[in-house]
């Protein structure tokens, strides 16, 4: 799922811009509104969340993601689809592979699991690198067996 947020508010944090190299112009004229797209998000995790299940949000630093997701979420629906529920990737990985936190950055997971690509910064493709990097957390130290895939979102 991927969606551009028309600004609400004429704040910009220059620093925040440099990274993300959305233009503000742009996104105030074509973004799709707040409470628009919250709602298409919450579409798109009801169609992946099986019947009877709960969505759990994952994410590399998901306490920095969080913040936005739920604040944004209750400001413009009034609840968060995920309630209290978030995994943090490398808190995660902390825990497994019983490295330090110092061993855990995300340039060190990047070099290690997605062989040193490091992030766009694009929304989209860093939810899908943290994704790949999960699964491949799972795999070597949960044991789990995870079906080889191909990943065609470019």
């Amino acid at each position: 799922f991927y969606v551009e947020l028309k600004p609400d508010h004429t704040r910009i944090d220059p620093h925040a811009q440099k990274i993300h190299r959305l233009d503000y112009q742009i996104l105030a004229a074509r973004g799709t509104s707040p409470e628009i797209a919250l709602m298409q998000f919450e579409q798109w995790i009801e169609q992946l969340i099986p019947t009877g299940k709960s969505p759990l949000f994952v994410a590399f630093n998901a306490p920095f993601d969080w913040m936005f997701i739920n604040d944004y979420f209750h400001r413009y629906l009034g609840h968060n689809p995920f309630g209290h529920k978030a995994l943090d990737i490398k808190a995660y990985y902390l825990g497994a592979s019983k490295f330090n936190w110092a061993d855990t950055s995300g340039s060190l997971l990047h070099a290690h699991y997605l062989e040193g690509h490091g992030l766009t910064h694009n929304a989209l493709h860093d939810a899908i690198d943290q994704a790949d990097i999960f699964i491949k957390i799972l795999a070597e130290y949960a044991g789990l067996k995870i079906p080889e895939t191909k990943n065609t979102a470019q």
